[in-house]
């Protein structure tokens, strides 16, 4: 009897013991909680079209000094690295060569000059006497051709020592330009030579330098379009600010302008030169050296920009996740132009007013549900909103 009245029992429990374990599984199998994420509102703007080039330093005029003159170099007259003015003395080549030259042009040209003194005392002499037929006119002409060729004897000679006394100037090699003068390539005791011109030093002038940079002609021939149909803003387009950057992402202080737009395209990179004058006065950008340059191109109308911290990049290009209208994650490839304080241009992908998530992004996938909490403290949205709930406090932009 007890054995029949325990399975009795038992018999009686069994369906409230399954009922319960299918209220546990019900639990386990229920959604997981939403996960609570910061956004931000895209929205469009005017915003400045800035396009970023890498870009090489060189000086805005460079001199390279040559001998002029063959002689041995007696002297280096300046410090190398060091700035010199136009006209300063910078070598002394051996001049005695050239000073017994000169002196035998002059030599030479006192000569002449005694010669055709005498011609022009014969024919005055004989001027009188060809009117009273003491002479004939034949020789008369004779004593007037004599000194017309020692005129001209005279100014050959004269030209001769003026071309001597320019070579004996070449032997004191002063500087083209006014810059900075680099390593001597000679040394004292160094045989120049004239014919090869034998280079002695380069002197460059860094106060102000060109920055030249390549653009892609897709690239220039796509905001050119943009600036013709009124997407891009451009007033004027003979003052486009350049600002620099150092390779370690330092700004340089001082804005230049672009100066030149090649009217080619080079066929071997696709790419149109474009060139930057920047001032340079403290000599902090060498010539040779690597930079960025931060081209503002006017200012693209209506841009569609997000913070930096919302894109996530990849090989294929950049993608951010935004809030669906059902509160689910919802991944969303972009097309990316140029990124601008901190923010990147969307192209194409992203329309006003949807939410980009900036938070999380890490451990976030496609069609988890998520819970805006966008508040200036950063604590969680009060329970009582619902997954679409949406705030962005222009404080929590790009926040992580």
């Amino acid at each position: 009897m007890r054995l029949k009245t325990l399975t009795l029992v038992l018999s009686a429990l069994a369906p409230l013991t399954l009922a319960a374990g299918c209220d546990s599984g019900v639990e386990e199998a229920a959604a997981p909680s939403a996960v609570p994420v910061r956004t931000y509102t895209v929205t469009a703007g005017d915003m400045p079209n800035i396009v970023e080039l890498p870009g090489r330093v060189a000086a805005i005029r460079t001199a390279e000094v040559r001998a002029r003159v063959t002689g041995i170099v007696q002297r280096r007259l300046y410090t190398e690295g060091t700035d010199v003015g136009e006209g300063q003395p910078l070598f002394r080549i051996d001049p005695s060569e050239l000073q017994a030259s000169y002196a035998q042009s002059e030599a030479s040209l006192d000569r002449a000059k005694a010669t055709a003194a005498n011609a022009r005392a014969v024919v005055e002499r004989y001027r009188p006497l060809v009117d009273e037929n003491a002479i004939s006119r034949q020789e008369y002409d004779a004593a007037v051709a004599a000194m017309r060729e020692a005129d001209a004897n005279v100014a050959q000679l004269r030209a001769q020592l003026r071309a001597a006394g320019l070579q004996l100037g070449y032997t004191t090699v002063r500087a083209p330009i006014s810059g900075r003068a680099g390593r001597a390539q000679v040394t004292e005791g160094a045989l120049v030579s004239q014919p090869e011109g034998t280079l002695l030093t380069t002197v460059e002038q860094i106060d102000r330098v060109y920055v030249t940079f390549n653009q892609s002609a897709t690239e220039l021939l796509r905001t050119q379009r943009a600036i013709a149909s009124g997407e891009i803003d451009l007033p004027d387009r003979n003052a486009i600010d350049v600002q620099i950057l150092f390779p370690d992402g330092s700004a340089y202080p001082i804005t230049g302008k672009i100066d030149f737009l090649a009217v080619s395209v080079q066929e071997t990179t696709g790419t149109v030169e474009v060139r930057a004058e920047v001032p340079n006065p403290n000599y902090q950008l060498l010539p040779g050296e690597f930079v960025r340059g931060r081209v503002t191109v006017g200012t693209r109308r209506n841009a569609v920009s997000v913070p930096q911290a919302a894109v996530m990049l990849a090989d294929d290009g950049g993608s951010v996740y935004v809030v669906g209208k059902d509160g689910m994650v919802e991944a969303r490839k972009v097309t990316l132009g140029e990124m601008v304080e901190g923010r990147w241009i969307v192209e194409s992908g992203l329309r006003p007013g949807d939410e980009v998530i900036v938070s999380r992004l890490q451990t976030l996938r496609p069609g988890m549900p998520v819970t805006v909490a966008n508040t200036p403290t950063g604590q969680q949205a009060p329970a009582a909103k619902s997954p679409a709930a949406k705030a962005v406090p222009k404080s929590d932009e790009g926040a992580e």
